[in-house]
């Protein structure tokens, strides 16, 4: 059900790129009246940069796009599928562990095994009755402990904030289309000045400035909401990491507690 609702998301956006290029081309100065009236809205104006920014404005879309369908892919990761009441989880491995309950203690972590710090606790909780089951006791259990919980958060903490990197690279990649464009549009405008009939130069002169604009801001447009994106990610993967941190350490103490008894 989840994989289909990120489905319809992605289609979605996909369909808004569609709706907004039809737009632009409604939009042109070819599909206009020549006395069309002046429109200064948000949307028009967004889809007059679109149109004057043409390849380079439809490249950036697109790069963004695919910004946008990663980052729907992430937040379900970090927010819908680490979504866990850890201290809740906590307190009740806590009293089955004080009662020595392992195997209840391992299937509440089990159920939970889906997230980063079920699978965690589930991989220490284990490791201590293994350990245990083999004959293993004092510095000898402790270290088995040590090192399920550490394996467990070598598999999985780099999961949580890595590829976010991939936001940055995406912002950087619509910032530089845009200055490209830029360019592009201004060696434009200037072989319209240099080589365009006497009777056009005023109209491909425009044009190309538009171009340069139009791009610049494009850029911009799509590259700041990336690097935002990002920054929510990149909060909430370092709260689960310092979480899971936390609640990790508290519950291998308590099955280091109990090795004591």
């Amino acid at each position: 059900m989840k994989t289909k609702k990120i489905i319809l998301v992605v289609l979605t956006i996909v369909l808004s790129f569609g709706f907004l290029l039809a737009q632009a081309a409604e939009g042109s100065p070819e599909a206009a009246p020549a006395q069309a009236e002046i429109k200064t809205g948000v949307w028009d104006m967004m889809v007059k940069i679109v149109d004057d920014s043409e390849f380079w404005g439809y490249l950036t879309i697109l790069i963004f796009i695919g910004g946008m369908v990663y980052w729907v892919i992430r937040f379900k990761q970090l927010y819908l599928n680490e979504k866990i009441d850890s201290g809740q989880v906590y307190l009740k491995l806590k009293g089955h562990i004080k009662n020595d309950q392992i195997d209840e203690a391992v299937k509440i972590a089990d159920s939970f095994i889906t997230t980063t710090m079920g699978f965690i606790f589930a991989a220490g909780i284990k490791g201590y009755r293994d350990a245990r089951s083999a004959g293993k006791t004092g510095r000898a259990l402790n270290d088995q402990v040590q090192n399920a919980f550490d394996e467990a958060n070598l598999q999985k903490f780099h999961k949580l904030d890595g590829g976010l990197w991939w936001f940055d690279v995406m912002a950087q990649v619509c910032t530089y289309l845009g200055l490209l464009g830029t360019i592009w549009g201004l060696l434009d405008a200037f072989n319209a000045l240099a080589f365009a009939p006497e009777s056009q130069k005023q109209t491909e002169l425009t044009k190309g400035i538009a171009k340069a604009i139009g791009t610049t801001a494009l850029g911009l447009i799509a590259a700041i909401p990336l690097y935002v994106l990002k920054g929510v990610l990149l909060d909430r993967a370092q709260k689960l990491i310092a979480e899971v941190d936390e609640y990790s350490v508290k519950v291998m103490n308590q099955l280091i507690y109990l090795s004591k008894e």
